[in-house]
């Protein structure tokens, strides 16, 4: 990227969260700090460096190698960024527009543009699709420290949704430990139905389906179906309506599931005895009984869901832990640096969480491990898949190719994992009061038959080595 010869008109809008805005152009996005009257520049180029550092020392190592692209922090031109910023406000939601770009730092984190594919075979010429998904924790945590025991039994999800019953939000999909497609496939098919933040579709880099408040994307589920038609219909086929869009949805579907489970090996699965499943899933009783399947290992769910069990004491658990950290903090205020509470995120943060004490010994380094665990969870927890894909002829030999059925089209596809900011360490005791209301405030609530609960959520299941475990998708 030659910065030198930036021009804001070669960039689009691509999105943004809470505290960054991102900017797309065919190769490239640029994620852009919000503005913060506290930040000087060296603060934030620090804050970026901080995220590159992250991604690339802690979560590769533990996500892997081929879903993670840590990035690179750059510092761009003031001018470019000011002319960047006019140019994106007419296109930002009216909901976000209370926080402004950063314009006087011009620190960006630059990353490979996802939605696009390095090598596209597509002989139809159509552009590549990008599917992306946000997926959110839900295990039933089995520690011994719960002390509410609807933990066990009811997933955080589903309790949170009680808690925010006045902000319609809705569950669309759980992952809960033991594997099963069909339960995939339909908690797939609800997000496509309801996407909010939790799903979107990209054709080309441009975002055509996401939540329906966003009035530049497609609009409803038959229409999503008939723009990617070429993509899964024979040119000539026949078939028109209601049915062609069902069978259209079905084979994305089917493609998102392959790719979300593409380490796909028979000798690593198992079967799951005594499986621990949320009592609150619309399937639990319909589904389960079919055949299931073990998560493959070392596909993206399973890498996900590895990372996210490094969270193993609960928030219940961890809490008294993070108190004996501040304790510590307060006697030997210089030990922050060497216990790496702010980073530098290295090698060595990585080894504390690695090489954790199993049992608490007392140690501030054992309570240091278990804090940093968990911070490491909370990343898993709240970060984003994006699954890419191309139509390839069966003769391009790819390494990566999909194929649904041998009638069906091919595709070439990558999949990665986005969104991998650190978590700050002071969060916790935030994390712990609302852990609280929220247990509290579901037994408050609770109907007998838990039936409300049970229409606003539909589960995805799946299993690895046995664990209890589920991830939900739902909205941010």
């Amino acid at each position: 990227m030659e910065l030198d010869k930036m021009d804001e008109n070669d960039w689009k809008y691509h999105g943004e969260g809470n505290k960054s805005l991102v900017v797309s152009n065919h190769a490239r996005v640029l994620r852009l700090l919000k503005y913060s009257t506290e930040d000087t520049t060296e603060q934030a180029f620090r804050h970026i460096q901080n995220i590159v550092d992250y991604s690339q020392n802690v979560m590769k190592p533990l996500l892997g190698e081929k879903f993670v692209h840590n990035g690179e922090a750059v510092k761009l031109p003031l001018d470019f960024v000011r002319q960047l910023s006019l140019k994106v406000q007419q296109e930002r939601p009216e909901s976000r527009c209370d926080k402004v770009m950063d314009t006087f730092s011009g620190c960006a984190l630059c990353l490979p543009n996802l939605t696009q594919l390095s090598c596209c075979c597509s002989r139809e010429h159509r552009p590549p699709l990008c599917i992306e998904i946000k997926p959110k924790c839900g295990f039933l945590p089995s520690s011994r420290h719960v002390t509410k025991e609807i933990k066990h039994k009811v997933c955080r999800f589903c309790m949170h949704q009680h808690f925010k019953v006045s902000s319609y939000c809705f569950g669309k999909g759980h992952w809960n430990n033991l594997l099963n497609k069909q339960r995939m496939s339909l908690a797939i098919k609800h997000l496509i139905e309801e996407p909010q933040n939790n799903f979107k579709i990209f054709k080309g880099g441009e975002c055509i389906y996401s939540c329906k408040d966003d009035a530049d994307v497609l609009q409803d589920v038959d229409e999503l179906a008939q723009h990617l038609r070429p993509y899964f219909l024979p040119s000539g086929s026949l078939m028109n309506g209601h049915q062609s869009s069902k069978v259209v949805l079905n084979e994305l579907i089917q493609v998102i599931v392959s790719a979300l489970l593409s380490s796909w090996d028979p000798r690593k699965t198992h079967l799951s005895e005594g499986r621990v499943r949320c009592e609150a899933s619309l399937l639990h009783r319909d589904l389960l009984r079919n055949t299931n399947h073990c998560l493959p290992k070392d596909c993206v769910l399973d890498k996900i869901l590895g990372t996210q069990m490094l969270d193993s004491l609960d928030i219940e658990g961890l809490n008294p832990l993070f108190k004996r950290v501040e304790q510590h903090l307060q006697d030997f205020p210089k030990e922050r640096s060497s216990l790496q509470i702010d980073g530098p995120y290295s090698q060595s943060f990585l080894e504390k969480i690695q090489n954790c004490p199993t049992e608490d010994d007392g140690s501030i380094e054992y309570a240091v491990g278990k804090v940093h665990q968990y911070r490491v969870a909370m990343t898993a927890k709240d970060c984003s898949i994006m699954i890419t894909i191309a139509t390839c002829g069966e003769e391009d030999g790819l390494d990566q190719s999909l194929e649904i059925q041998p009638s069906k089209p091919h595709f070439t596809y990558s999949v990665s994992i986005l969104d991998l900011d650190p978590k700050p360490y002071e969060s916790i005791p935030h994390q712990s009061r609302l852990d609280s209301k929220i247990v509290n405030h579901y037994l408050r609530s609770t109907l007998p038959n838990n039936q409300e609960l049970a229409n606003q959520s539909v589960f995805l299941g799946w299993d690895r080595e046995g664990e209890d475990c589920t991830l939900v998708f739902h909205p941010v």
